[in-house]
Parts: C-alpha cells; sequence; structure tokens
C-alpha cells in the first residue's frame, strides 16, 4: 500500500473570536484560530484543530515552514491532500 502524504499551505489568523477553518473555490485554506501568536499556542492549537478536522492523529501533522509566521506548510501524513482539502471544506457548526 502507498502512503499518502499531503502538503498545504494555510494562511493563519490567530486572536480570533473563534476558531473556524475556510477553504476557498481555488483551493486556498485560511484557519482562524483563538490563541496569540506567542509560545507556540497558535501553531498548537492549528494542529488540534486540523487533527480533529481530518481525523487524524496529531503526530500525522506537522509545520514543515513558517512557524513563526502567519503562511505556513503543513504535512499531514496518511491522507492526500485532495482528501485533507475536501475535509477542510466540510462546513461545521
Amino acid at each position: 500500500m502507498i502512503q499518502q502524504n499531503a502538503k498545504i499551505q494555510i494562511s493563519v489568523v490567530p486572536r480570533s473570536a473563534k476558531a473556524r477553518i475556510a477553504v476557498s473555490e481555488t483551493g486556498a485554506v485560511k484557519v482562524h484560530l483563538t490563541s496569540p501568536p506567542t509560545e507556540g499556542r497558535a501553531n498548537e492549537e492549528l494542529i488540534s484543530l486540523l487533527a480533529r478536522r481530518l481525523h487524524v492523529p496529531k503526530s500525522s501533522i506537522a509545520i514543515l515552514a513558517g512557524l513563526k509566521g502567519r503562511t505556513k506548510i503543513v504535512g499531514i501524513e496518511g491522507i492526500s491532500k485532495e482528501e485533507a482539502l475536501a475535509l477542510l471544506a466540510q462546513d461545521r457548526a
């Protein structure tokens, strides 16, 4: 079996009123986080939020680039990019 790995560019908006994920028709992903971008708290919240939405363990998600920036490249093991974008685009209450 071939192991699939997704690599997705994500724009992060820290200190939002509500945590949410938005995917545009072009596939651009924007994640609003409630955590401040200090001491890695926003990165931790991003990984937790993605793990819940994608149904993968947090250990399967890594921030490959942009640890201290608002634009990040995130790697996700065990899921294709197409599957990941489809799950992220689902509306959740």
